[in-house]
């Protein structure tokens, strides 16, 4: 199939589009990078399969024009601004980008009939209860902007399934890690962690720590966002991606580093926008999938841990020239 990427030069995006060259689609990347990075996609540039990378906003209707020749036949949508710390400081601007630029696009999808998978986050979630998991029913809570735009995209997406009959399919994955992820503050807090490990500075823990996430590996992700964008039965349908398993911060600090000492506490900034348990309910993804998670988190850490360490050194290296 004929597929746009947008945020394809992301960190998932990144692992995506991997995929779908590896299942011999045509891909075409959408990016403008400011999230991105065009060397994460340095390795495709020769595919026969990876038709263009296109340095644009995906909000900026005039774009879709590089694109007037093409059918496209699936979008797969991650493009968005993904701290939702950036969302409390700056909320105009993030909506400008998340919600009215979902228009944007689902305006040139309808034009052309082609199907949309949107990538939401499962941070749209009210906590989980001590004993329970987090299925696609279970309450939603705009505890930040962020997680607003994100319902309002989902909702504003849907809308043009039912009132189009645009092929649209939401997917909420829980908190993705992987080589690729940023370990600066745009980045995951395991991608952190293992930074500040490898530079030998105490790993940071914002609030008190019991905080608990449910740890997706980026590959077991990129595999459940493809199957599920290329059957016909997700259309309309909002799905999850976790492994069932969460991890509080601090348990997740003592895995990456045995030193107590090494490990402090901070006020956290921002509280109230905090989710203090997050698990994932994966049933209706296996049942309509057939899709599970590969990778525990022990192997997930380790490859990790790996590629960081080989980023770091040519750093260094480069530094030193």
């Amino acid at each position: 199939m004929n597929v746009l990427v947008t945020g394809g030069a992301g960190f998932i995006g990144r692992w995506l589009v991997a995929k779908l060259l590896a299942d011999k689609h045509h891909v075409w990347v959408l990016d403008n990078l400011l999230n991105g990075h065009e060397e994460n996609l340095s390795e495709f540039i020769s595919h026969k399969h990876f038709k263009d990378l296109i340095i644009g906003d995906y909000a900026d209707a005039k774009i879709y024009k590089k694109f007037q020749k093409v059918r496209m036949d699936k979008c797969f949508h991650l493009a968005a601004r993904v701290v939702v710390q950036d969302s409390l400081d700056k909320p105009m601007e993030c909506f400008q980008n998340d919600v009215t630029g979902v228009m944007v696009l689902l305006e040139y999808l309808r034009k052309t009939h082609t199907g949309l998978v949107f990538v939401s986050s499962c941070m749209v979630y009210d906590l989980a209860k001590s004993k329970t998991k987090i299925n696609e029913n279970h309450p939603v809570k705009p505890a930040s902007p962020y997680s607003a735009y994100k319902l309002a995209a989902e909702h504003i997406a849907l809308s043009y399934h039912y009132a189009y009959q645009l092929p649209v399919t939401i997917l909420r994955p829980f908190n993705t890690y992987g080589p690729f992820q940023k370990s600066t503050g745009e980045g995951g807090v395991i991608s952190i962690f293992l930074r500040q490990l490898l530079e030998g500075v105490p790993l940071t823990i914002y609030g008190s720590g019991r905080q608990t996430r449910d740890f997706l590996y980026v590959q077991d992700c990129a595999e459940f966002i493809s199957r599920a964008g290329f059957l016909k039965k997700t259309n309309g349908h909002i799905l999850n991606a976790g492994t069932g398993v969460d991890v509080s911060v601090n348990c997740l600090a003592k895995m990456i580093c045995t030193d107590d000492k090494q490990i402090v506490h901070k006020v956290h900034i921002h509280p109230q926008s905090e989710i203090m348990k997050l698990v994932c309910d994966q049933t209706k993804s296996k049942k309509m999938l057939g899709w599970c998670p590969q990778t525990r988190l022990d192997k997930g850490l380790a490859e990790t841990k790996f590629w960081l360490r080989e980023q770091l050194q040519k750093r260094m290296i480069f530094q030193k020239i």
